[in-house]
Formats: C-alpha cells, structure tokens, sequence
C-alpha cells in the first residue's frame, strides 16, 4: 500500500472586464492571452496554427525551476456559454483552470476563474499550493488590470476558426 498523500486543492475568483463578453472571452485564448500576459509563449501542438477549438494542445515553460513545462490541453470549449477548461499536466501534479464568463451590465463582463490542482506527489502538493497562494494573493486583480488597460487601449482581438 503507498505511503503517498494526493492533495486537491482550488480557488476561485471572479474580476470585471470593461469590454462585451464576445471579446472578452476571446481574451482568454492562447493566442490572444498573448497581448495581456508579458512572456506568455505558448508552442502549440494541435493545431499548430493555435486555433481556439476544443482539444487544442499545446506547451509552455513551467513557472517554476523544478519542472521544465506545462502541458496544455483545451479539454472544454463552449462558445456559446462563454466556457473555457483546460487542463495542464507536469510530471508532478494536474491541474484544470476553469473560466466562465457572462454578461455584467451594459459592455461589462465578469469572468469567473477557478483553479484546481491535485498533486501526484508530495512535490506536486508543494508546488500546487505555492502556486495557488500565488495566483490567488491580490484576487486575480492582476489579472483584471492587465485586460482592462488591454481593452482600453482599443486594440483588435482576433476570431478565431479552424
């Protein structure tokens, strides 16, 4: 019998987006999450050109010096319910990121995001709950900040098909 303790652990938060739900959701695609995030490189797998369709893989560097990358699938897409899952595995730990958006008064949205890790060792417990207590220390205002003055800036956000 292991001696092994596998940890799931979430968090979740919601932040407002001054801008129409179409082109907010489309911001948290990997191509657009490009223009909001500094250093944000994806390696897209399938399709190579990174369309925004379901099963869409792809890699990135790890956000920590133990583990070399992050795999990406896209492993729910719901275009019309403004749904986005993926889940991204390491030889440590998994972990989905959920994002919800919906309308929010008049050319507002609120995008609810919810990361959940587990961990498939004591390593990846430990990395798991670092990164949670990371992600997760000012709210995802952060995150609110970066797209907001994206959006206001009254840049293009691209369509996408396959």
């Amino acid at each position: 019998m292991s001696n092994k303790i596998h940890k799931q652990i979430s968090n979740t938060a919601s932040i407002i987006l001054n801008d129409t739900i179409e082109r907010v959701f489309l911001l948290f695609s990997p191509l657009e999450e490009k223009k909001w995030v500094s250093g944000w490189e994806p390696t897209f797998i399938y399709p190579t050109n990174g369309a925004f369709k379901e099963n869409l893989v792809f890699t990135t560097k790890s956000g920590n010096t133990i583990e070399k990358k992050y795999r990406w699938i896209l492993s729910c897409l719901n275009l019309k319910d403004f749904l986005a899952i993926y889940t991204v595995s390491t030889e440590n730990r998994i972990w989905t990121i959920k994002v919800q958006c919906e309308e929010f008064g008049k050319e507002k949205t609120q995008a609810e995001i919810r990361y959940t890790y587990t961990g498939f060792n004591e390593r990846g417990n430990t990395l798991n709950r670092e990164s949670l207590e990371k992600m997760y220390r000012n709210d995802l205002k952060d995150w609110e900040a970066a797209i907001n003055y994206y959006l206001e800036a009254d840049n293009d956000i691209n369509e996408f098909s396959d």
